[in-house]
């Protein structure tokens, strides 16, 4: 691959939040091709070069470098199956996104719920409590 910026790195790393699109564990942007470093990590192909993959960015993942050389060629649903994963994680900009959703939904939720039981008062209070409870949905 050839020399890559550093605002291309931090848009690979910045795709699964800093973690390891692969095992999901955490990356140290600092430590990126850092080989024995807590956190290293390098640019993974999704799909190999040697298989047709290309350098553009939906391709390219951050994953740790260890991840990268277990998986080889090989397809990324098959390394990712091996910790029970079956997607990349989300990015910061996903996973805010996905927790206002869960909040809302969870307002929504709460507020229909408490005014079936106990009216407007119950509407007011169910709705505090489920966008409470919808905020602490993990995103992933």
């Amino acid at each position: 691959m050839p020399s890559i910026s550093g605002e291309r790195l931090e848009r690979i790393f910045d795709r699964t939040a800093g973690r390891c699109h692969i095992c999901w564990g955490t990356l140290a942007f600092k430590n990126y091709a850092r080989f024995g470093e807590r956190g290293a990590w390098e640019i993974e192909h999704s799909n190999p070069r040697s298989k047709g993959g290309s350098d553009r960015l939906s391709n390219l993942y951050a994953a740790h470098i260890t991840c990268n050389r277990e998986k080889g060629a090989m397809r990324t649903k098959t390394a990712r199956a091996w910790n029970e994963q079956t997607r990349a994680p989300l990015s910061r900009t996903k996973r805010q996104q996905k927790h206002e959703e869960n909040t809302w939904a969870g307002a929504g939720v709460g507020a229909l719920s408490g005014a079936a039981v106990g009216g407007p008062i119950g509407f007011v209070i169910g709705g505090i409590a489920g966008a409470f409870l919808g905020s602490e949905i993990d995103p992933d």
